[in-house]
């Protein structure tokens, strides 16, 4: 099974914008083993900054981006196993020694 990373960006008025990415798994990693080592890597085990993890920021395009209330920080969502093909080139485990 391949383990999809959901994640989202909420803007100062509490909008979201929801995406997420499908990674190999051909270690056969559960989730149980990888949330822990995630979370290790993220602020407060919840937020972080896309550029830094390496993946696509989540924005609203719709919304002015407004520096004095809004953020670049992502928020992670949850993990979960999937049978979806890879969206991303990277193993989970090689993504998250990063």
């Amino acid at each position: 099974m391949n383990i999809k990373f959901n994640y989202i960006y909420r803007d100062s008025g509490n909008y979201k914008t929801y995406g997420s990415i499908v990674f190999p798994n051909p270690d056969n990693l559960t989730i149980k083993e990888i949330e822990p080592i995630l979370r290790s890597k993220l602020i407060d085990e919840v937020f972080f900054d896309p550029k830094v993890l390496g993946v696509p920021a989540l924005s609203h395009a719709e919304f002015a981006y407004d520096p004095e209330m809004d953020h670049s920080w992502n928020e992670f969502e949850s993990l979960e196993e999937t049978e979806e093909d890879a969206t991303y080139d990277k193993r989970i485990m090689e993504w998250m020694r990063n």
